[in-house]
């Protein structure tokens, strides 16, 4: 009877079983380190068994009567041990065979040093005794015939042995160990060599399920549903096959880091109820020639004794780069080696064996041509930052272990962290619940997700920094500058909150817009959004005649857009409708455009900038009052929110709804309960921080 239909008679008769494995315990398996152990023993046995004696003791008259005075002695060795002095005699070969020397032979049937260690030894006093006792005994003999005692030093015999056996094979042994242990991977015995074209992909079975669902993962509908088909096609092929359709070899999931693809991987081993393999792309690269290849071939045989089942490699790009660019002699050739033998594997196998292939990459631009080709991934699955609704679902699924009061609103937070991934919308949780512990409180209230929105932008704030009086009036004035430009351009995202607070690193202040989601931008928009940025220097050059390190950030990020609108988006009437975009670089580092063309561009920047910094310095000329009295109420508050800059500017002189206002009021009305984002305004829906930082001068040059 097997165990399954002793398990069945068991339930019948109402029994409890125990927790016993499923599977019968292997007996132990061979282990390489008792090889090493049994060398060890035979090398002392040896020691022991074969290395010669010190021969047997006599006393000095046994050995002046009948060796040293028959002339069969050949020498004399003393040396000091225990603070006696120990006399090794040593027979002459001819003399050995004499029958009254088979006595002192040694009786051992191993031992095979007897006729070159020494035969006999005796005891004596001191060397000075020594000497006088053999000087004694062959006074009669002429001295060049004498025979004297040669003193020496002789070592521990034990420690001698371990310091020149013993120590030297434990050496070998270890570095033996080490070396299999690098070439396996580090994991288990010394064996492992024999498993280095092993795959190391972790599997997900049913005796190891995932516990994260769909439910888990918010904000990716569109990328769910692609996913949730390949899962549905797993369970029910024949709802596909029947119509004609073949299961798809393979989806990549593309995104920025943090969006969640890993999570949604994760997602479909739980949903999916079928085997899942599990691995990095760096899982295939190893030290050694072949490896690589070696282990994508186990991994699909591995595959299809599970199939039907899925694989997932994340970060793929570490094998999957473009052949032939940048190529280096090594490690690169291993690489291509790699890729060379999973393109093979994924199209070796047949469209109805239920194998599914997943992977993920944050750079699919590196990508070979070769991996993206319809049957082999037959989907790209685009996973983009989140939207207003992807948020909030985000939110909502953040919030459930969190113990929260009852004026926190997902729809609200949604709304002021806009640009925010998966990641940091969990990190701005988990930092809310911990400002609020820090606090004492009983529950996270809105300030906390609100100091947790400037924690994760802005960096932590460092209230106890020492800035001097005049470095402080700068950044008020820069910070102002930024805010003036921001409420009058009629393109420029409005500021919501300005700060003089230091965070962060080198941040001595920061100023925070409510920008509009969108995904297309006007010149006019861009260009409002240089004067924005450009505010801040241009302030400092009117109030104090001179200028500082603080708009580094600015200028890098106007600098960067202007030769963007010039040679990308072709926002330049000079260099025309042209894009010299190369995201994949395929003119390797080569200008696609001659020298003319280039002084061309500069040109264009230059003059860009220009205009830019005119524009903005007139708009600050003209509300200059409004500058002076904002940077005096940033001195005196250190922070400014948006009924602030109402209270100081007045309204907005522009009719334009934020997102925040369509979103969550519903209205054009501007309230101050959109405190929070940091947005750089300048052609992009990230969130960047407009960030005031006085450097030494040093890091300047």
């Amino acid at each position: 009877m097997n165990d399954n239909q002793n398990t069945n008679d068991n339930k019948k008769l109402g029994k409890k079983l125990p927790n016993i494995p499923k599977k019968p315990q292997k007996g132990s398996k061979f282990n390489i380190f008792w090889v090493y152990a049994a060398i060890i023993v035979a090398i002392i046995a040896a020691q022991f068994l074969f290395t010669t004696d010190g021969g047997k003791e006599v006393s000095y008259r046994t050995f002046e009567t009948q060796m040293l005075l028959k002339g069969d002695v050949e020498k004399i060795i003393s040396y000091k041990a225990d603070d006696i002095v120990k006399a090794e005699v040593f027979i002459k070969k001819d003399s050995l065979n004499k029958p009254e020397y088979k006595a002192y032979k040694s009786t051992s049937s191993f031992n095979t040093g007897a006729a070159t260690g020494p035969t006999v030894y005796f005891i004596a006093g001191s060397p000075d005794a020594l000497d006088k006792l053999l000087a004694d005994s062959q006074k009669d003999i002429p001295s060049e015939k004498r025979i004297l005692a040669q003193p020496t030093t002789k070592n521990n015999p034990l420690a001698s042995w371990f310091l020149t056996i013993i120590v030297p094979v434990l050496l070998l042994i270890a570095f033996w160990v080490f070396m299999m242990r690098r070439m396996g991977g580090g994991a288990g015995g010394g064996g492992q060599i024999f498993s280095i074209g092993k795959s190391k992909a972790t599997l997900f079975d049913k005796e190891s399920q995932v516990n994260i669902t769909f439910n888990d993962v918010a904000g990716l509908e569109e990328a769910k549903q692609e996913v949730m088909e390949i899962v549905d096609f797993l369970k029910n092929p024949k709802k596909y096959t029947n119509l004609g359709g073949k299961i798809p070899k393979g989806a990549l999931l593309v995104g920025s880091p943090g969006t969640g693809k890993t999570l949604l991987a994760k997602a479909v081993a739980g949903e999916a109820q079928v085997p899942f393999f599990s691995l990095s792309g760096s899982d295939f690269v190893e030290m050694f020639v072949g490896v690589g290849a070696s282990r994508v071939r186990d991994l699909f045989k591995q595959a299809k004794d599970k199939a039907p089942c899925i694989i997932f490699i994340d970060e793929v790009d570490a094998i999957g780069r473009a052949r032939g660019k940048n190529s280096v002699m090594g490690g690169n050739d291993e690489r291509e080696n790699t890729l060379n033998q999973l393109l093979v594997e994924m199209d070796g196998f047949g469209t109805d064996s239920g194998i599914i292939i997943l992977a993920a990459t944050n750079r699919p631009d590196v990508l070979d041509s070769a991996l993206l080709r319809p049957g082999r991934f037959d989907r790209q699955i685009s996973i983009d930052k989140p939207d207003l609704v992807g948020r909030e679902h985000i939110f909502n699924v953040h919030l459930k272990p969190i113990k929260t009061s009852a004026e926190v609103d997902a729809k609200k937070l949604s709304a002021q962290t806009p640009g925010f991934a998966g990641a940091e919308i969990a990190n701005v949780c988990n930092e809310a619940a911990l400002i609020a512990a820090r606090r004492n409180k009983e529950s996270v209230d809105m300030q906390d997700f609100q100091d947790a929105i400037d924690r994760v932008i802005g960096g932590l704030e460092k209230k106890n920094k020492i800035i001097s009086p005049e470095e402080k009036r700068i950044v008020a004035y820069h910070e102002a500058g930024h805010a003036i430009a921001g409420w009058f351009l009629e393109h420029a995202d409005p500021l919501v909150k300005v700060s003089i607070v230091p965070r962060g690193v080198a941040a001595l202040g920061y100023a925070q817009y409510l920008p509009k989601e969108q995904f297309l931008y006007t010149t006019e928009q861009l260009t409002d959004g240089m004067c924005m940025t450009m505010g801040g220097r241009v302030a400092e050059d009117i109030t104090f005649g001179r200028i500082s390190t603080g708009a580094q950030n600015d200028l890098e990020r106007i600098t960067k857009l202007a030769y963007a609108m010039v040679s990308i988006y072709g926002m330049n009437e000079a260099v025309g409708n042209v894009s010299f975009h190369d995201p994949q670089n395929e003119y390797n580092f080569n200008k696609p455009y001659s020298e003319k063309t280039s002084e061309l561009i500069d040109v264009e920047v230059r003059k860009l900038i220009g205009d830019v910094y005119i524009k903005t310095k007139q708009l600050l000329i003209d509300k200059q009052e409004g500058l002076e009295k904002l940077a005096q109420k940033l001195l005196e508050k250190e922070i400014l929110f948006q009924a602030d800059l109402e209270e100081i500017l007045g309204k907005r002189p522009f009719d334009t709804r934020t997102t925040y206002d369509e979103f969550v009021n519903g209205t054009g009305d501007q309230t101050p309960a959109a405190e929070g984002l940091i947005h750089d305004g300048v052609g992009n829906t990230d969130v960047n921080k407009d960030v005031t930082g006085i450097e030494p001068a040093s890091e300047k040059e």
